[in-house]
C-alpha cells in the first residue's frame, strides 16, 4: 500500500519551493528592469537592489550576468510556447497558421520585455547559448507542425518546412522590430502585419488552395 498523503511539505520541498520562487521573481525583476529603464538597467546589482537583496544570492543561483539572460530567454521560450499551445487545433490547416502568427504578435504586445530581449537584440552583450535556442526551437515546433500539416494537406507547397517556417517568421518579426523601433504606430504597425500575413501566406498557397 502507498504511503497516505500529508498536509504539508518536508523541509526538501519547501526549500526546493523557495528556490523556485527566488528565481521565478529574479527573472520577473530583470525583465522589469528591461521594459521601463532599458537594457543598460539589466545588471545583477541592479536587480539585486530591486529584490533587497545581495548580488551573492543571484551569482548562487544564475552564475553570471549571462547566466541570467538565458533563463530570462528561456522563460520567454516557455511563454510562447504556452502562447501557442492556446491557440486551439481545427479542420482548416491555413487558418490555424493564420491564428498562430496572430499569438505571436499578441505575444510580442504582452511580453514586449521578453521579446525585445529574445528577439530584438535588448541585451546588445549576450548571445543565447546552445539550450536557449534549442528553446526556441521546441516554442516554434507548434507553427513548424502546422506547416507541415499543410503541406501534406496539400494547402501550401510542398518546399523544406523548416525554410518556410523561418521566411514565415522573419516576415512577422521585421513587421514587430520596426514598430518596436519606433518607425510604425501600434495600429498602423498591425495592419502591416495582416498585410504581410496574407501576403506571405498566399505566395506559398497551392493553386487549389487560392481558388
Amino acid at each position: 500500500m502507498s504511503e497516505p498523503s500529508h498536509p504539508y511539505k518536508t523541509y526538501s520541498e519547501v526549500k526546493l519551493q523557495q528556490q523556485q520562487l527566488l528565481r521565478k521573481n529574479v527573472i520577473d525583476a530583470a525583465c522589469i528592469l528591461l521594459a521601463e529603464e532599458g537594457p543598460e538597467a539589466v545588471t545583477v546589482r541592479r536587480v539585486a537592489q530591486k529584490l533587497s537583496c545581495s548580488t551573492k544570492i543571484i551569482y548562487s543561483i544564475f552564475g553570471s550576468k549571462d547566466g541570467l539572460a538565458n533563463e530570462m530567454y528561456l522563460d520567454g521560450c516557455r511563454l510562447l510556447a504556452e502562447t501557442f499551445q492556446q491557440v486551439p487545433s481545427t479542420d482548416n490547416v491555413l487558418a490555424d497558421l493564420e491564428a498562430l502568427s496572430w499569438a505571436y504578435w499578441q505575444f510580442a504586445q504582452l511580453h514586449s520585455a521578453y521579446y525585445k530581449m529574445m528577439f530584438g537584440g535588448a541585451l546588445s552583450d549576450f548571445k543565447p547559448d546552445e539550450q536557449s535556442l534549442e528553446g526556441t526551437t521546441t516554442a516554434l515546433s507548434r507553427i513548424l507542425e502546422t506547416v507541415i500539416h499543410a503541406m501534406e494537406q496539400g494547402e501550401l507547397e510542398e518546399h523544406d518546412p523548416l525554410l518556410v517556417v523561418r521566411m514565415f517568421w522573419s516576415a512577422l518579426h521585421g513587421v514587430i522590430h520596426l514598430q518596436f523601433a519606433g518607425h510604425f504606430e501600434v495600429d498602423m504597425a498591425q495592419g502591416v502585419y495582416a498585410f504581410t500575413l496574407r501576403n506571405t501566406l498566399a505566395a506559398f498557397k497551392t493553386s487549389s488552395s487560392q481558388s
